[in-house]
């Protein structure tokens, strides 16, 4: 939920070319989409990576010669170039539609330095040679148009469209012995050679640092994703999409869990499903969210204990005054930390979104037990019910709660030790009781808080989220947000990559 939040950057890296059938629409359980509005806040630290290019690349060494009158040839070489000072004032970026983005970096101010080697032979043939240092003071504007593509199935550009603007190219020779004509000659034909190699070094090394964080970011997404051995297939269902204001990628959502595959043919996705006024939008097909329910299910993840205290609160509350004899008799006089109730799911959850909220239908069993000392734990009760419950979801203050709307509950098993009848009404009307007013808030209070925990050990807290919703309607579930620039994300792929 995903690990998708990106600077304009993150989606550039090599083009390879992928094939996606024509109702790829179908088959799309996922989909991001980042409107510009989003792309103007990540803009706002583009000059950071456009830095770390200029720094992170490597400038080879420069040769080359010229015959001048009365000198004859003379040779120079430029060597051990670096970066000596890099400021950026401006940075912009834009959508064109159907095309590219357009990332355009303004008043870039870099010196560069280095050692200067040169010699001639003169008419008389005698051979001289000099090195001195030299710092070269260039001003460059910068522009980018990266189209979006596929690559190995991940989002991808082409960036070859990269274009350096030499607005000033100053060569600065130390010393002030220097002949004039030294200094004008070296400028002359150094300038253009130079031109060149900045461009290519820097353009090069942009698409490098575009590839690799283009797959942090997307690593980020599928590990956000992922809990152990369930995941889910964050590869593009079709080619992403380049609006006049948003861009968007769909994903394939399907399961991944051991050898257990999972397809979807029939995705409601359309385009007119999702806005433009929030920053990003996160939509999910319900099938993705069966199909990792049914993982959980399949791991023997849905089993759930509720012990002493937990039990006493349930089962002494102030709806339950008028059954407190039934209490007594269950527990026969044992104490509630002496006994132990197990939950689990016997069948994988079906979960159906609708716009009153998240509907999620289940066979569930319920078994109590007593211990004696020195005797074997005593099943006291045991029954299975049909539960149906509708959940509406919110996330604040960097957790996720869960609103308990409506439920459903039918009888199908029923077994007890007790002297009374399997079939005593006042019994059933008290499990039922239990489970509506206790049982089903008691697994709700314990999946918020998992699932709280689950994504923030992804990260999530570390995100500045603005009045996030989470809107279900018939067939998917839409996620929408604003965000401030994740300046965490940043460094972490800044230490990691440099």
């Amino acid at each position: 939920m995903a690990g998708r939040f990106v600077i304009p950057l993150a989606l550039i890296s090599m083009a390879v070319a992928c094939t996606f059938e024509e109702s790829a629409f179908n088959l799309t359980g996922i989909v991001c989409r980042m409107t510009k509005p989003a792309a103007l806040v990540l803009n706002q630290q583009t000059a950071q990576v456009i830095q770390a290019a200029f720094r992170h690349a490597t400038y080879p060494d420069i040769s080359g010669e010229k015959s001048m009158a009365f000198l004859g040839k003379v040779a120079y070489g430029l060597t051990n170039i670096q970066i000596n000072h890099l400021s950026i004032e401006n940075s912009e970026v834009d959508f064109k539609e159907d095309d590219a983005i357009d990332i355009a970096i303004q008043n870039v101010t870099a010196s560069f330095k280095g050692t200067l080697s040169y010699g001639y032979t003169g008419a008389w043939f005698v051979k001289l040679t000099h090195s001195i240092d030299f710092e070269i003071e260039s001003s460059i504007d910068l522009q980018i148009n990266a189209k979006l593509t596929c690559a190995k199935g991940r989002v991808a550009a082409d960036t070859s469209d990269c274009y350096l603007m030499f607005y000033k190219l100053t060569l600065h020779l130390q010393g002030d012995k220097q002949p004039g004509w030294l200094k004008q000659l070296f400028t002359d034909f150094i300038s253009f050679t130079l031109k060149l190699v900045l461009k290519r070094q820097v353009c090069n090394e942009i698409n490098s640092l575009a590839q690799l964080l283009a797959d942090f970011i997307q690593d980020r997404a599928a590990n956000f994703l992922q809990d152990g051995p369930i995941g889910v297939d964050i590869s593009l269902a079709s080619f992403p999409v380049i609006k006049a204001n948003y861009m968007e990628s769909h994903h394939k959502g399907l399961l991944l869990y051991k050898n257990y595959s999972v397809v979807f043919n029939d995705s409601m996705f359309a385009p007119s499903l999702l806005s433009e006024s929030r920053m990003l939008y996160f939509w999910f097909s319900d099938q993705v969210l069966n199909s990792l329910a049914l993982a959980a299910f399949l791991d023997e993840r849905l089993v759930l204990t509720i012990t002493g205290e937990e039990l006493r609160e349930m089962f002494e509350m102030e709806d339950t005054e008028a059954y407190q004899g039934i209490v007594q008799e269950i527990f026969q006089g044992t104490s509630y930390n002496d006994s132990l109730a197990k939950v689990w799911s016997l069948t994988p959850p079906q979960i159906t979104l609708q716009p009153e909220g998240t509907i999620v239908k289940s066979s569930v069993a319920v078994e109590l037990s007593i211990f004696s000392q020195g005797a074997e734990p005593t099943v006291v009760l045991y029954f299975e019910k049909e539960v149906t419950v509708t959940i509406q979801s919110v996330y604040v203050e960097k957790k996720l709660v869960l609103h308990l709307a409506d439920s459903v509950i039918e009888p199908k098993v029923f077994k007890c030790a007790l002297e009374r009848a399997e079939d005593d009404t006042s019994l059933r009307h008290f499990l039922q009781k239990i489970i509506s007013v206790a049982g089903i808030p008691e697994v709700i209070s314990r999946i918020e808080p998992a699932l709280t925990s689950l994504m923030n050990s992804k990260g999530l807290d570390l995100f500045e989220i603005k009045n996030p919703e989470i809107i279900t309607k018939e067939g998917y579930l839409i996620i929408q947000l604003d965000f401030g620039f994740p300046h965490h994300l940043l460094v972490d792929f800044l230490k990691k990559t440099l």
